[in-house]
């Protein structure tokens, strides 16, 4: 039915093209010059029988009026109308042409044999996906096996020690800590997170947001990269804690994006890329947000991310900390000045208010935090953004 109803759109658009073409020829208008000649003969012979002219000068005058009379004809014979063929071969053509372009077209950007895909039914879609997405255990045991580690033996001896004696101890906070951070960069994420969970039950009402994103982590990393409900659980607990967490908003906006929600992952996203963040989920999110929205339907460019280059950074690795803090205050400095003098997007603006926060100079966060409420008060889009970094920063309310 498609492809009839296509074929039929596309003759019915050549037919409207072709149409002029495929119209009877009128019947070509005689030259006005031809009539004036024929009637000039019949006055020649209308003269001859008065007794007006002579026969030689009647037949010299028949002459000259047929001369001209011949030339007209020729000349309206070369500037005649083209055969009916002809109008209805570019017809055709035209046809010929409008069903191949567009058939073509449709098999490069088209998806042939793909059902109808309304809103509705993708919505459901998306809501059926993440519903009855697997669990954590079935994510970890569908996963590749993590590749070989080239460490050297003493080491690897040490980790082995180090899995015998920890479980023995179950009660051992920082056993079960060295632990986890060890299998972490021995690659077998797996094993990591469940020292990781032990430390998380250790810490019970103590746990930190640094603790439950290091769990969060593992968990994504153990399951091949993909959110299970039970990390689904932790990141919306992270940004019960703290509604500004990165790595909560990172992997809520990763788990929509995964279950046919990309425009729910570009909202989740937009703040976190705008805020100037560096942090490594700030990274990935970069890195996703732009096919993101573009799935989604929007046109969406990330912007530019003005800090300190890979010479400042390969620097900085060589400063002292206080030389290193120095420099770090001068370049937010800079942009302060910057955005006093010229102003600048919300994204520059939250990038400051971030900085601030890092610096632990909440008094200047929240003086920035002030005057950008007043300038993008009417920017509902660029508040989301600031406010992001206002409560990063805790100076949001």
């Amino acid at each position: 039915m498609f492809w009839i109803i296509c074929i039929v759109m596309a003759l019915g658009i050549a037919l409207l093209l072709a149409a002029p073409l495929l119209r009877p020829v009128a019947a070509p208008v005689e030259h006005p010059q031809i009539a004036l000649y024929k009637g000039q003969l019949e006055e020649v012979d209308r003269d001859v029988t008065r007794g007006v002219l002579n026969p030689s000068e009647a037949e010299r005058a028949r002459a000259e009026i047929s001369r001209r009379l011949l030339n007209v004809s020729r000349t309206e014979q070369a500037t005649g109308t083209a055969p009916a063929w002809a109008s209805r071969a570019v017809a055709g053509l035209i046809a010929v042409v409008l069903l191949g372009v567009g058939g073509a077209t449709y098999l490069d950007l088209g998806a042939p044999g793909e059902p109808d895909q309304p809103i509705a039914a993708r919505l459901a879609q998306a809501e059926e996906m993440r519903a009855n997405r697997p669990d954590q255990a079935a994510l970890e045991a569908a996963a590749p096996a993590a590749p070989p580690v080239d460490a050297p033996k003493e080491y690897t001896d040490q980790i082995a020690q180090l899995r015998a004696i920890v479980p023995t101890r179950p009660d051992d906070l920082e056993g079960w800590t060295l632990l986890s951070f060890h299998e972490t960069r021995l690659g077998n994420y797996a094993a990591a997170l469940v020292a990781q969970d032990r430390v998380v039950a250790l810490k019970g009402d103590t746990v930190t947001l640094d603790d439950l994103q290091r769990q969060l982590d593992l968990m994504v990393a153990a399951a091949n990269g993909v959110v299970s409900p039970e990390a689904e659980v932790i990141a919306r607990d992270l940004l019960t804690r703290d509604e500004a967490n990165v790595a909560g908003r990172y992997y809520m906006g990763a788990l929509y994006n995964q279950t046919g929600r990309p425009d729910i992952a570009f909202r989740f996203w937009r703040p976190i890329v705008e805020s100037g963040d560096t942090s490594f989920h700030a990274d990935l999110t970069r890195a996703q947000i732009e096919d993101a929205a573009a799935r989604a339907g929007i046109e969406y460019s990330l912007p530019e991310v003005k800090g300190p280059g890979m010479a400042d950074m390969a620097a900085a690795q060589d400063m002292s900390p206080e030389d290193r803090q120095a420099m770090i205050g001068g370049m937010v400095a800079q942009l302060a000045d910057r955005l006093a003098t010229q102003g600048g997007p919300a994204s520059e603006w939250a990038r400051l208010i971030t900085a601030y926060g890092v610096l632990g100079d909440t008094e200047k966060a929240g003086t920035v935090w002030a005057e950008a409420q007043t300038t993008f008060a009417d920017d509902s889009v660029a508040m989301q953004v600031l406010e992001t970094a206002a409560q990063s920063a805790g100076v949001a309310k």
